[in-house]
């Protein structure tokens, strides 16, 4: 059985440097667009519970409509911190 190379990505001493791999580079994430995303699906799912906001009360179960308000909320929150962000060059 072959040893284990010291570091994860070093190929064994009797392995060709050619098979040796590198280490994966960042994907670049368009942030904006994540968190635009996620903010209309919060949005979505409040709107959609509305319907039932006695139902999910009278069995317990009204957090999930306010977790999707502070989900969207904190969206509309995060969407103006990205854009001071993308300004200052923190992000792309």
């Amino acid at each position: 059985m072959a040893a284990s190379p010291a570091h994860p990505h070093q190929a064994p001493p009797d392995e060709p440097a050619s098979r040796q791999s590198r280490p994966a580079q960042p994907v670049q994430v368009n942030a904006g667009r994540v968190i635009a995303v996620g903010t209309v699906i919060w949005f979505v799912a409040f709107v959609a519970l509305l319907p039932w906001y006695g139902w999910l009360g009278q069995h317990s179960d009204r957090d999930w409509l306010w977790t999707c308000l502070a989900g969207w909320l904190l969206g509309l929150v995060g969407l103006p911190l990205i854009s001071k962000h993308r300004r200052e060059g923190r992000t792309r």
